[in-house]
């Protein structure tokens, strides 16, 4: 997920049934993931705030995103990474600032939470919001007013408040380390969404609805299939990275197996490679670092990979931006998701990936 990023508020108003719905939003028809969208389809149309917790990886935003979509909001749908943005700016991008409230702050802005008027307000990894802020969101939510940095006037605010995070924030409040009173504002409506590995039998499912994503987001370019074998292997893996592992797996099916089946075979000798999470020793670091043709992809085998099959062109830029998401969400895998060791894996400057983790959107927690 991006720093932050804005859903256009919806032009339809809800016409079908709330859990038809977020069975059609959320994938998954397991018995825990049926208890889950019931309980998002009763809670939605309440302004009170929801705390969303699970490993990092499971699908939290898609959950909010449900959330939104069924509150009958008209407002758009604002999100925001707390452990994304750095803290001295946090403050700013969430309150927005007025002319001459910093040096450089040459015009007013309007912060995320006056963005979400009318609409829901995500804050994404709220256990890493510093613990000043924390204070200033709290008495936000008690007054529903929101003043600008360098700002006299608070403005009156309607916006429901939707926070995800992968820690355990009870026990952070009970150690001092997360605020107890904002954590018993946040926690009104509670939602656990359930790691990949409780519910192996959505996999075929979610891969189903990433394939979808992938069609409308590269209309024309043709995707892998996956038989009774790949998916036997797929459910077989015990996925420690969720959805985000699965959707890495699957980006490396679509670039490797444009329009051709994929078997056992191929998840297991192409597609799962980078899923282990022990980190390889210097040796293999070197012997990974090889050529196209080394890999056994000639360059010319390799251009009608990207290329599919009936197509004339290719967009070359994105088939790049592509493979760069895809190692460097592996290489985060690998690393335990720390920017440090990936950015050295990677022979990156630290600087340059954090860069490039917010460009492509990919989550680090």
């Amino acid at each position: 997920m991006t720093s932050h990023w804005i859903m256009p508020p919806s032009e339809q108003p809800l016409r079908e049934a709330p859990v038809a719905i977020a069975d059609r939003l959320i994938p998954g028809r397991s018995g825990v993931m049926r208890a889950m969208k019931r309980l998002i389809a009763t809670m939605a149309p309440d302004s009170a705030p929801v705390l969303i917790t699970g490993p990092s990886g499971a699908g939290k935003e898609l959950v909010a995103e449900a959330l939104h979509r069924l509150s009958g909001r008209t407002g758009e749908f604002v999100a925001v990474n707390c452990a994304a943005i750095p803290a001295e700016l946090l403050e700013g991008e969430l309150f927005g600032t007025e002319r001459g409230a910093y040096t450089g702050a040459d015009r007013a802005r309007a912060g995320l939470i006056e963005q979400a008027e009318g609409g829901t307000l995500f804050l994404d990894e709220i256990g890493d919001m510093p613990a000043s802020l924390q204070a200033k969101l709290l008495r936000v939510l008690e007054t529903r007013m929101v003043r600008r940095l360098g700002g006299s006037a608070p403005v009156q605010m309607n916006f429901r408040l939707v926070a995800a995070t992968h820690r355990n924030l009870a026990e952070m409040a009970r150690a001092g380390s997360f605020r107890e009173d904002l954590y018993y504002r946040l926690a009104v409506f509670p939602v656990e969404v359930p790691p990949l590995s409780a519910r192996l039998s959505d996999l075929p499912d979610i891969l189903e609805h990433l394939l979808d994503d992938r069609a409308m987001a590269h209309p024309g370019q043709p995707l892998p299939e996956f038989d009774a074998t790949a998916l036997r292997a797929l459910t077989a893996h015990d996925w420690p990275g969720n959805i985000r592992e699965l959707k890495t797996v699957l980006l490396r099916a679509c670039l490797l197996f444009p329009g051709k089946r994929v078997g056992a075979r191929e998840v297991r000798d192409n597609l799962m490679g980078f899923c282990c999470p022990e980190p390889a020793s210097e040796a293999e670091q070197d012997h990974c670092a090889t050529r196209p043709e080394e890999a056994g992809l000639p360059p010319i085998d390799l251009f009608h990979q990207a290329l599919g099959q009936g197509q004339t062109s290719l967009d070359l830029r994105g088939y790049l931006r592509d493979i760069e998401v895809a190692l460097i969400s592996a290489a985060l895998e690998r690393s335990g998701n720390c920017v440090s060791r990936t950015a050295d894996t990677l022979r990156l400057n630290r600087t340059t990936l954090i860069e490039k983790i917010r460009k492509y959107g990919i989550a680090t927690r």
